[in-house]
């Protein structure tokens, strides 16, 4: 039995208050033919036992989760200590909601502050907020604080970012007057092209660079930050993959000014897409600019030690016209698995885990250029992602790689760059074993003999 608050007679009332005789009314902006007329074509309730031999029928079928993969591109297969599903299931983290009444809501608190702790020790930043949605809204807003603060209403990107990412900040920026332009990527390096950043001036508010990149390339953070400190512009850096935190040099000692990055790769499964987790950080001078909400650490009169929210800068908390984000919750149980894995794995397995992509990915990309009709058409360092450049179309060869070996080669650069039909992107990680490695690399051999 359905739950409506609203008794008949007060329905009625409504209606003729608005000057409507029935509810229909209210649709009939709606078009004649494309109205429900009857009941929905869904079948009978079935019994728990039917449901979940249902289920378990519909996960026989997916293949795909039981095959080796190689796919990267802003969502990574890593391992996840059984430890982290274990905790945040607990009833009290399981159900733990926002926290609107902080002064009851400490053990949440708590887990948040540690959060924004590890996210500073990695980012090299100086504060960070209680998380976003995913590493594309993060960047968005990273591109408006950096206009709220510069007064600037030109954003160069360079091109080399996660597509997906800048669509996203595209979509936001159309709303607030910036504009947003791409600037080239070198052929023969995959890094960020030294003229492009001649277009960097003093109306520039911010440059976004993705380090490693789209293409797995590492860019020289350090050199793109003394360019756009030179026109007075801030350093936005986006990590897709957080990995990477564990083995490369933070973006806070080369001098970025925003760092954003997806978390997913920390104890996050890949669940098809989602909920992932978005990492903000900032140095402290521009603390109060930052979207979200930041906890903090405060103690009573009587010198016991507390979590409070120090900084609320949605339009709800404060006066709508000084709110920096309508960004409205933290992805606060993603938030504690990701605060559970780090701590889990501390300082040396997170670099270990990062070793073993940089050593995998390496070996795989030797042996795959090795391959006649094979070669890496970028040439600057990288983490655990490279470009391969195949004698075929990537696409269908992907695809045959699928149905033929069982294998999940990659991803196909034309789907976002339609000048690349032969380009796929590689992803190696920890749990791919040299078995699977040899697969691959065996794999894309014969079907292209």
């Amino acid at each position: 039995m359905r739950y409506i608050p609203n008794s008949p007679d007060e329905r009625t009332e409504m209606l003729r208050t608005v000057g409507l005789d029935s509810a229909e009314e209210l649709f009939s902006s709606i078009p004649e033919n494309l109205r429900l007329k009857g009941q929905l074509n869904i079948p009978a309730a079935i019994s728990e036992l039917e449901l979940v031999a249902g289920f378990e029928g519909r996960a026989a079928r997916n293949t795909a989760s039981r095959r080796p993969s190689f796919l990267g591109a802003g969502a990574y297969q890593h391992y996840s200590p059984t430890i982290v599903d274990h905790l945040i299931q607990r009833s009290e983290f399981f159900t733990a909601y926002t926290p609107y009444q902080p002064e009851i809501s400490q053990g949440t608190l708590q887990a948040i502050f540690e959060f924004q702790t590890l996210v500073c020790q990695l980012t090299g930043m100086d504060v960070a907020n209680a998380s976003m949605y995913d590493g594309s809204t993060g960047l968005a807003e990273a591109v408006l604080m950096a206009e709220r603060i510069t007064r600037r209403k030109k954003v160069a990107a360079a091109a080399s970012v996660h597509p997906e990412y800048l669509e996203v900040a595209n979509t936001y920026v159309q709303h607030y007057g910036i504009e947003l332009e791409q600037l080239d990527f070198d052929q023969e390096t995959g890094r960020l092209g030294a003229e492009a950043l001649n277009k960097l001036d003093n109306q520039t508010a911010a440059l976004v660079v993705q380090s490693p990149n789209f293409f797995g390339c590492i860019e020289d953070v350090k050199a793109l930050a003394d360019k756009a400190h030179a026109v007075g512009a801030l350093l936005i850096v986006c990590v897709t993959e957080a990995i990477s935190f564990g083995l490369l040099r933070s973006p806070g000692a080369c001098g970025a000014d925003i760092v954003v990055a997806e978390g997913q790769s920390f104890g996050i499964p890949l669940s098809f897409g989602g909920p992932y987790l978005g990492l903000f950080a900032t140095r402290e001078k521009y603390a109060r600019q930052i979207p979200g909400r930041l906890v903090g650490e405060a103690f009573d009169k009587e010198g016991r030690r507390g979590f409070v929210l120090t900084l609320a800068t949605r339009e709800q908390h404060i006066r709508r016209e000084k709110a920096t984000s309508n960004i409205c919750t933290n992805e606060g149980l993603i938030a504690l698995a990701a605060t559970i894995y780090l701590e889990t794995m501390g300082r040396r397995g997170l670099q270990e885990v990062a070793e073993q992509c940089a050593q995998k990915a390496a070996h795989t990309a030797r042996k795959i250029s090795e391959l006649e009709g094979f070669s890496l058409p970028f040439s600057a360092p990288r983490f655990n992602e490279f470009v391969v450049r195949a004698p075929i179309e990537a696409g269908e060869l992907l695809k045959r790689l699928a149905s033929e070996q069982n294998i999940t080669g990659g991803l196909a650069l034309s789907r976002f760059y339609q000048d690349r039909p032969n380009d796929f992107l590689v992803c190696v990680t920890e749990t791919n074993t040299r078995a699977e490695i040899d697969a691959l690399i065996d794999g894309l051999a014969t079907l292209t003999k």
